[in-house]
Formats: C-alpha cells, sequence, structure tokens
C-alpha cells in the first residue's frame, strides 16, 4: 500500500521542496516503503489523516489539536536564530520604525500567519503580555493565511509588526529577498522546540523506526548534503513530545498576565 507524506511548512522554493520529497521518496523505498508527496490547502485533516505517513506540524497544533499523532523527530535548522533543535521568531516591521521597540507598538496593528501558529501568534502574544494592558496591547490583529503574506501587509502598510519564524526569513532572504525590501527586524522572541515531524497513531513502529532511519541517512549521507543546505536542515534528532510542553506553557504564562488572544 503506498501511502502519502508532505513537508509543508517552509514550502518558500517549491522546487527545492520537490527535490527533498523525492530524496525521501528514494530513502523510505529503500527501506521497503512505497509512498509518494500529496499538496494539501488544508492541512489540520492531513496531519489528522488515519494513513498519514509523515508530516510536518507547528508545535502548537501537536499540543492544542493532534493528540493522538506520533512524533517522529524533529530537524535541526542552520537559519540564524537556530540553535540546535530551537528557533525563534524575528520582530519585523517596516524600515520606517527600525528605531522603535516593542513597547512602542502598543495601539498599533499586528498581523498573524494564523491563530493555530506557534511562530507567528503564541510567541508573539508571549512576548506582549507582560507590557499588555487589561489583557489588551495591540489595537488590532489580522490574520494574513502565511508568514509571506503577513510580510507583504506589512510592506502595503496594512498591519505595524509580524513575528516571523526565523527559517522562513531565512529562506526568503536566500531565495525571494524582494518580499522583504523595506522591513527589518527590530527584536525577537525566546527560542522554542523546532518543528515536529510526525506519523498517525495507527503507524507500526517498524514503520516508525524505517521513517527515522531514512530521515537520518537525509541529513548525514553526503549525497544529500547539498540539498540539506539549500533546504537549512542541519541534522535530526528524536526528542520526547515532552519536549513540545513548551508551547503551551507560553500560552498558559500568557494568560495569567490575562492575556488569552492578540
Amino acid at each position: 500500500m503506498t501511502k502519502t507524506f508532505s513537508l509543508p511548512m517552509y514550502d518558500i522554493n517549491h522546487a527545492t521542496t520537490e527535490a527533498l520529497t523525492d530524496a525521501l521518496v528514494q530513502l523510505l523505498a529503500a527501506r521497503g516503503m512505497a509512498a509518494r508527496v500529496a499538496w494539501h490547502s488544508d492541512l489540520l485533516p492531513h496531519w489528522r489523516d488515519h494513513d498519514l505517513l509523515l508530516s510536518q506540524t507547528c508545535g502548537y497544533p501537536l499540543v492544542k489539536l493532534l493528540p493522538d499523532v506520533q512524533l517522529v523527530g524533529a530537524f535541526q535548522s542552520s537559519a540564524p536564530g537556530c540553535e540546535g533543535l530551537r528557533y525563534r521568531s524575528w520582530l519585523v516591521v517596516r524600515a520606517e520604525d527600525a528605531a522603535l521597540t516593542l513597547a512602542d507598538f502598543r495601539g498599533r496593528r499586528a498581523v498573524c500567519n494564523s491563530d493555530d501558529s506557534h511562530s507567528g501568534y503564541n510567541s508573539l502574544r508571549y512576548v506582549v503580555a507582560p507590557l499588555a494592558q487589561q489583557g489588551r496591547f495591540f489595537a488590532e490583529t489580522g490574520f494574513s493565511g502565511s508568514h509571506r503574506q503577513s510580510l507583504a501587509a506589512l510592506r502595503h502598510q496594512q498591519a505595524d509588526i509580524a513575528a516571523i519564524d526565523c527559517i522562513t526569513w531565512a529562506l526568503l532572504l536566500h531565495n525571494f529577498p524582494e518580499e522583504l525590501a523595506g522591513l527589518t527586524i527590530i527584536g525577537e522572541t525566546p527560542l522554542c522546540a523546532a518543528l515536529p515531524l510526525i506519523t498517525a497513531a495507527s503507524t507500526d513502529q517498524p514503520t516508525l523506526t524505517a521513517l527515522r532511519s531514512a530521515l537520518t541517512q537525509l541529513v548525514q549521507d553526503e549525497a544529500y548534503r547539498e540539498l540539506c543546505a539549500t533546504s537549512l536542515i542541519g541534522g535530526f534528532a528524536t526528542p520526547d513530545r515532552a519536549f513540545y510542553d513548551e508551547v503551551l506553557q507560553w500560552e498558559q504564562q500568557a494568560a495569567t498576565r490575562g492575556v488569552t488572544a492578540l
């Protein structure tokens, strides 16, 4: 039986993503596993699919919306802002606001990719919570659908500040620098657990072991070194699921300050 998988979270340069997924198809086939790539516009049903072989999600959906999936592991990233199995978000504004600090954005407009994103929403809520008054900091918060669209909203003066995943920023800087034109970084969020790779609850142990073996070879085999470097993938590790508890702790700590939403 051929099962589907995807790597949807950092699909900035689609040709590179396709090369990465093609490599995984070959590595899985070498382990007796028939797999094909599936591209999804609605990710939550994909992540909840009973037959899901492999995908990448965000730590926030993992702890809030996907209690039954199994954790396969996580990629280590070589992007600036990452350390080991942790990454952060940059606080991004227009260049005209480069001299400001986060506190100066009280009463202004934020934009987030979605309210189930750690990097774009949960992390921003966490860093503004100490600055909030009566549970509020921004005058309004819009939702763009993606980090790239959030950056476009900043450029078009539809919002004033966004928290952007540092890996997305680095990939855009390399592939599409024009999307960052006129924008600058004024701060950062703390480090948090890297995006998890997941498989269905029904995936058996031999398959899980084979998935981890294929991902390990992907990051270690000389044949894929250039591909991984282009994708800013520097390693693969298998943390315990408890590693992602800190994502939920950020939400809880913001709530203790009265901030439950942006």
